[in-house]
């Protein structure tokens, strides 16, 4: 079993009050019904003598214990306590989860992390006792249970939208895993099920929603986002290595006294549900663990200056990310607020009701740019990155380091570099240093700190610092 550095006596405390800051850190196995829950489960509480803990799903599954039908293990947030402990295991798990082995086989996986196939299935044995592959189908299982649980969707289209090509396969994995049949959900859950893909994405809290939807409602792009009054919605393409086109849109909003979102989700290949869903859960930071990130950043913040559960805002591509920086470069939000509408409105294809597509790399490459206002020389650099990103796509999945070539484009340094991988690749540790919004609010605010010490966390210190400027803003 992985080693839990959460105690036992910890998780007593945190299973009997039901706290959902642990939920997803570590399961419960409770031996005398031969089933696993999270925390939160608001079935009667086991007595302890009847409970094993376990530090991730798959582990209780492979003890032959099945999952909870009221707390539904398969929704619990990722990130259990002891995946900080391997850089390459953590990222491998991240990229299975968003359907690396659904498009590509081990060798593709193990030459993305620059490891070799040997040494990823090695660690896969140590930490989780199971191969890469049965991880990554022990994944679809999961989802396609959230799927049974949450939709209206036939079972064949569950299979499909989970990754499976065969119903026969499907049922013999899910059934392996759960011991319980597709059927047997769908049959327990039909006062349940929603029509479409509607789907529950937990996260743990703490999470500051109202700063996510801001940061974003200041920068959406009317024909490709929206906002409600409390949700976001936009728009969205992704290539896949079988090469489809997909399509589709969504919206997501938080839940009313629940720890998590609302999903809706539209796409013309239901086949690459599951990626598209799991793409989601990362540009809204789902995965992350707020509470010890917190406890990061208050070695460098005062913590009464720390706003808690702020998390990054993801852009949908690496390459809108890549022409949202470019664009954003030396001038106010507002201003690349219209930079980029202008793009999209002139570029971006037709998807429906008045609403498009962000353009594609061919798009901006085949295009003069004259619509725009702006200094020739940034146009130059803005049409020399889309034809820089069209030889290199194939690349910066497997290289990720590739992406810093981009500093030898004219017209293109070290801030939009960090600006990409900020909000593109999701990095964790940029500190925008060089911004000028969290250069004013060192100045005029003499915050003295060491960013170095909020590392391997210093995007989350470089969101701190523009909400605080934000905050102060506001006040006057």
């Amino acid at each position: 079993m992985t080693e839990l550095k959460l105690t036992n006596t910890i998780c007593q405390k945190a299973r009997l009050a039901r706290d959902p800051r642990f939920d997803g850190l570590f399961f419960t196995g409770v031996k005398t019904t031969g089933i696993y829950c999270r925390p939160i489960c608001p079935a009667t509480s086991p007595k302890e003598t009847n409970v094993v803990y376990f530090g991730s799903a798959i582990e209780a599954a492979n003890t032959g214990l099945r999952p909870c039908l009221r707390c539904h293990p398969d929704s619990a947030p990722g990130s259990p306590a002891w995946m900080g402990t391997e850089t390459s295991f953590r990222r491998a798990m991240l990229l299975i989860e968003q359907g690396a082995l659904q498009q590509h086989s081990t060798e593709h996986l193990a030459q993305r992390l620059g490891i070799s196939d040997r040494y990823l299935r090695q660690l896969f044995q140590s930490y989780l006792g199971i191969s890469p592959k049965a991880y990554a189908l022990y994944q679809q299982c999961l989802f396609a249970k959230q799927l049974l649980h949450n939709t209206s969707l036939s079972i064949t289209d569950i299979a499909l939208a989970s990754g499976f090509n065969s119903i026969r396969r499907f049922n013999d994995c899910f059934k392996k895993n759960f011991a319980l049949s597709p059927s047997n959900i769908r049959r327990q859950q039909t006062k349940s099920q929603q029509p479409g893909c509607r789907l529950t994405l937990y996260y743990r809290p703490p999470f500051d929603w109202p700063h996510m939807q801001r940061f974003l409602s200041h920068r959406i792009i009317p024909s490709l986002e929206w906002v409600t009054e409390t949700g976001y919605g936009r728009t969205f393409r992704y290539s896949a290595a079988d090469k489809d086109d997909i399509q589709g849109q969504f919206e997501i909003s938080p839940i009313a006294g629940k720890h998590a979102l609302q999903l809706t989700l539209e796409i013309n290949q239901p086949k690459h549900t599951m990626i598209i869903v799991n793409k989601i859960k990362q540009l809204f930071d789902l995965h992350i663990n707020s509470v010890e990130i917190d406890k990061q950043l208050a070695q460098v913040l005062t913590p009464s200056l720390i706003k808690p559960g702020i998390r990054i805002p993801g852009v949908w591509s690496l390459f809108e990310a890549g022409v949202r920086a470019i664009l954003g470069q030396q001038v106010s939000v507002k201003a690349a607020h219209n930079l980029v509408t202008q793009v999209v409105d002139h570029l971006g294809d037709d998807f429906s009701n008045d609403k498009k597509l962000f353009p594609t790399p061919d798009a901006i490459a085949g295009s003069d740019l004259s619509f725009l206002k702006m200094p020739g020389r940034r146009k130059t650099s803005l049409i020399e990155f889309a034809k820089w990103y069209i030889t290199h796509s194939n690349e910066i999945d497997t290289d990720r380091s590739v992406l810093n070539d981009i500093t030898q484009i004219k017209g293109i340094g070290p801030w939009t570099l960090n600006y990409l991988k900020l909000r593109g690749v999701k990095d964790p540790d940029i500190w925008l240093g060089d911004d000028l919004g969290v250069k004013n609010a060192l100045r005029d605010h003499q915050l003295a700190i060491d960013p170095d010490n909020a590392a391997p966390w210093r995007s989350y210190l470089t969101f701190q610092i523009w909400d605080f400027l934000s905050r102060q803003s506001d006040t006057r």
